[in-house]
């Protein structure tokens, strides 16, 4: 479990293609802290470390990892937002996240507002019921609130330290981003269609 509330960025140094899997060697100031075996954030994605070495990690993604989220774009270079799971024994800054995406979604427009960022998205149809106004949801892990939610779209504001501190200031349009929807709403659907 994760809050979205990202702790670091790191940088893909190397891609490796192993059948239907690929395994990511990045680099990020947290990577020396790392454990094997330990569940990690990735761009909202929650992969296992494999390996540790100085100030890279490795880890591996699955085909339906790659299928359902924007790893299989990464190529050597790229910034990822990075976060450690969270601890129960602190306060809860973001919302729930569990490091499974749902879906991508890709950007249709990025705003400068003097200050500020906005970012709108365009995700699959088939998720409107789990988007609401001033809700909460994850792009590459990170906790954002929604607002002018459509059927297919929504708008998300980046605040400055956002922007500087995650690959937020990376997303211009047409980048596929992760996005994994909020956990309550998704069980409320479940049970309102059974």
């Amino acid at each position: 479990m994760f809050t979205g509330i990202i702790e670091n960025t790191g940088r893909v140094e190397k891609v490796e293609v192993h059948g239907t899997n690929k395994t990511f060697y990045i680099s990020s100031p947290l990577s020396a802290e790392f454990k094997v075996d330990q569940s990690v954030s990735h761009n909202g994605v929650c992969l296992t470390v494999e390996a540790v070495e100085n100030d890279m990690h490795r880890v591996t993604a699955i085909e339906e990892t790659l299928m359902k989220s924007n790893i299989g774009l990464w190529q050597t270079g790229d910034m990822v937002n990075i976060e450690r799971c969270m601890q129960m024994n602190g306060r809860l800054d973001g919302h729930i996240v569990q490091g499974h995406v749902d879906a991508t979604a890709v950007c249709v427009e990025r705003k400068d507002m003097n200050g500020s960022w906005e970012f709108r998205f365009r995700f699959p149809e088939q998720f409107t019921t789990l988007v609401i106004e001033k809700g909460s949801i994850a792009v590459n892990g990170i906790s954002l609130t929604l607002f002018n939610v459509g059927s297919d779209e929504f708008s998300v504001a980046i605040i400055p330290y956002t922007f500087e501190h995650t690959n937020m200031s990376q997303v211009y349009e047409d980048v596929v981003v992760n996005i994994e929807f909020d956990i309550i709403g998704k069980y409320i659907q479940r049970m309102l269609t059974r």
